[in-house]
């Protein structure tokens, strides 16, 4: 018989067997690349809700667990869920808070000889800040803050890190041919340029602005960024600078804690009418001084701001 060369004898058995290992090859199922990806479970049990959580209190304590694509925080009077599809951005980050409060300031004042300002050096502990930017199902931005013991916010970012973060496109505020909706007012997102503001000070910024303007009589209604509707005014923050305070200098220096280690912020405040005229303009400074907690100078912003927009309104009104 004669034999073929190897080469062809090759080719031969090749196109001999295609059919059937393209048979096999359909036979064997498709790899799941769409399957949702695997996120890890966390738990904090001691958990503080500092603010911007929908439906929980500010300062409540609760437990805090991401589960089958949730991040869950259940309080001693709530329960608020923030699917996680829905997440933009997560952000950590620490603050030196002092022991016991009020309590320890007390304290420390009775200790003589001193002794006081030096115990005000040790009398802090450190806790972590999370934040969490989402959007609501109406689109609107929002973000919460909690404060979580040490070490427990860069296990939550490893966490979720596994989930998918939504992908959030510039907020579009013009009205497209919608009508104005009278005493409303939209607050895009601060313009933050070159400072670097801590994430969980940019949420508390913009969240207790959202609600000082809400408890205003002469607002019916606040947009957030993000959330569709033509609004008659617009409140724009560009910050112009940022410097970090140090409680635990403010409380081993006495009385000059009262002008070291404070915290400073700063904004220009532009306030802008349905057509985009501007209708105020004003610099907004806000400064913490003493021994409380630095986050609080966001409300200090949000007090001024607030307080800026009704004065450009009622002026503007009166034109």
């Amino acid at each position: 018989m004669r034999s073929f060369p190897k080469l062809q004898l090759g080719i031969t058995l090749l196109v001999l067997c295609s059919p059937a290992l393209f048979a096999a090859a359909q036979a064997v199922e498709p790899r799941a690349d769409n399957a949702p990806p695997v996120i890890p479970e966390w738990t904090s049990t001691h958990v503080q809700h500092v603010y911007g959580l929908p439906g929980a209190k500010p300062k409540e304590s609760g437990t805090l667990t991401i589960h089958d694509g949730d991040l869950v925080f259940a309080g001693k009077a709530s329960r608020s869920t923030i699917r996680l599809r829905s997440v933009y951005a997560v952000g950590t980050g620490n603050e030196r808070v002092e022991l016991w409060g009020m309590k320890g300031r007390l304290l420390r004042m009775a200790i003589p000889d001193g002794g006081g300002l030096l115990a005000a050096t040790f009398m802090h502990h450190r806790v972590d800040m999370f934040t969490v930017e989402f959007a609501d199902p109406n689109g609107g931005y929002h973000a919460a803050v909690f404060f979580l013991p040490a070490n427990e916010a860069e296990r939550a970012l490893r966490s979720i890190a596994a989930a998918p973060i939504a992908h959030r496109e510039p907020a579009d505020m013009a009205c497209k041919g919608g009508s104005v909706k009278l005493s409303t007012v939209r607050v895009p997102l601060p313009t933050w340029n070159d400072a670097e503001v801590p994430a969980a000070y940019r949420a508390l910024v913009y969240e207790h602005l959202i609600e000082r303007l809400r408890q205003s009589p002469a607002i019916d209604r606040v947009y957030r960024d993000g959330e569709p509707g033509c609004t008659q005014y617009t409140v724009q923050l560009t910050a112009t600078g940022y410097k970090a305070g140090n409680q635990i200098a403010r409380a081993s220096t006495g009385p000059v804690g009262m002008f070291v280690g404070i915290t400073q912020m700063g904004f220009d405040m532009r306030i802008l009418d349905a057509p985009g005229r501007e209708i105020g303009h004003d610099q907004i400074k806000a400064t913490v001084r003493g021994e409380s907690e630095s986050i609080n100078v966001s409300q200090t912003v949000a007090r001024k701001v607030a307080k800026g927009f009704i004065a450009s309104r009622n002026e503007s009104q009166r034109n």
